[in-house]
């Protein structure tokens, strides 16, 4: 069984400094169909113009994972981290017990644009902590790279939840298949171009969720993020 989540569905809005996308409720906007997916809680696609971004503010209880597609983004916490990612470069931060964070476009010409994802933990009050990793685009051409996973494997991030977070890159006449164990669920992130999933056509931006299958199938001109719940 699979529902599309079509990226003009999602909470849309452009505050000049930053256009925004929210797959899930998130901040004022609010919809009751849509409060996450598992432990998936939040994707949020972002595009931040030059100089602009988001001031020290706080999180809890949320792993915080972010996915650069193009230009930078700067960031700053309450735990000493100081670092500048860009695209290849993905960040987890445990927000656990409290976290104070900043992120900003440190360019002056060049607009950043990413996704952040927000994970349930398995438990509250974690100690706060950063993590990044560099991922070999090679890596994902025609192929699941795992990004992120519980037991950090195979030079993962690692976070605090039952769930595998893979990025891939597909050329016209490349697929990817990834199989379920019974149980699991699946969500499909469209990051650019566009795949058909399990033979569903989904655009840039597109989401799916998957359930009560054994396996998934993505093929065509584009990138993904999967990810697999428990």
């Amino acid at each position: 069984m699979m529902q599309i989540r079509r990226a003009e569905e999602r909470g849309r809005y452009d505050y000049g400094w930053l256009d925004t996308a929210h797959t899930f409720s998130f901040n004022t906007y609010y919809d009751p169909d849509h409060m996450g997916f598992r432990a998936l809680r939040v994707i949020n696609e972002d595009r931040v113009q030059p100089g602009e971004g988001f001031g020290m503010h706080g999180h809890r209880d949320m792993e915080i994972i972010t996915v650069v597609l193009e230009g930078a983004l700067e960031h700053k916490d309450s735990i000493g981290t100081g670092s500048v990612i860009g695209p290849g470069r993905v960040q987890r931060m445990t927000a656990g017990r409290g976290i104070r964070h900043s992120e900003f476009n440190p360019s002056k010409t060049d607009p950043v644009h990413l996704y952040q994802i927000w994970i349930v933990p398995e438990n509250e009050g974690l100690p706060p902590t950063y993590e990044e990793r560099t991922f070999d685009p090679a890596e994902q051409r025609g192929r699941l790279r795992l990004i992120a996973s519980h037991s950090g494997e195979d030079g993962s991030l690692t976070i605090h939840q039952d769930a595998r977070l893979y990025l891939a890159a597909l050329r016209p006449g490349e697929s990817v298949r990834h199989e379920l164990t019974p149980g699991r669920h699946a969500w499909v992130q469209v990051l650019r171009g566009g795949v058909a999933v399990n033979g569903e056509a989904l655009k840039e931006g597109d989401g799916a969720a998957l359930g009560q299958e054994a396996a998934l199938t993505a093929e065509g001109d584009g990138e993904i993020l999967l990810f697999d719940l428990a």
